[in-house]
């Protein structure tokens, strides 16, 4: 493949988003990692916030790329030419969301496809809000997250 591109809020970047974009990374020339609002979600970490963590997160590897994006997914691949999203699935129910928004995207663009990538059984359970629930009552998020991210969470919930 080409250019795929990996969207999620990254509220916050764990290290099974890491996993599915090292892998990812392997099977395209080009992988956006974007960073995205959902205007539903209330996010623990600014876009900025959001955008500088994945940023340095991602520099290890020489084609992948982090960008912003405020509108429709669907919307942001077409404009630059991406036909392919990456969506990483932990679980059935994982597959059943991801699922519905594979079909909404595809009847907004024919166009776009989606591949799903099953994560790796040591991150199954590594879900964002369950790591800020955590940290909020001091516990060690250290194997779920970077330490810069760990770092951060607890700057955030150290906070006055």
């Amino acid at each position: 493949m080409d250019r795929a591109a990996f969207p999620g809020s990254f509220d916050p970047i764990t290290y099974g988003h890491l996993d599915i974009i090292r892998r990812a990374s392997i099977l395209v020339e080009k992988l956006f990692v974007v960073v995205a609002v959902n205007r539903e979600k209330k996010y623990l970490f600014s876009s900025e916030e959001r955008m500088s963590m994945v940023r340095e997160l991602v520099k290890p590897w020489k084609n992948v790329e982090a960008v912003f994006c405020d509108t429709l997914i669907v919307e942001f691949v077409k404009e630059r030419n991406i036909p392919v999203l990456i969506r990483g699935v932990r679980s059935v129910i994982d597959f059943a969301y991801e699922y519905e928004l594979s079909m909404i995207n595809r009847g907004l663009d024919t166009q776009v496809e989606t591949v799903f990538m099953a994560a790796d059984p040591a991150y199954f359970v590594l879900r964002s809000s369950s790591i800020k629930e955590l940290a909020s009552l001091g516990g060690d998020v250290s194997s779920m997250v970077p330490p810069l991210v760990a770092e951060a969470l607890k700057v955030k919930y150290t906070e006055p």
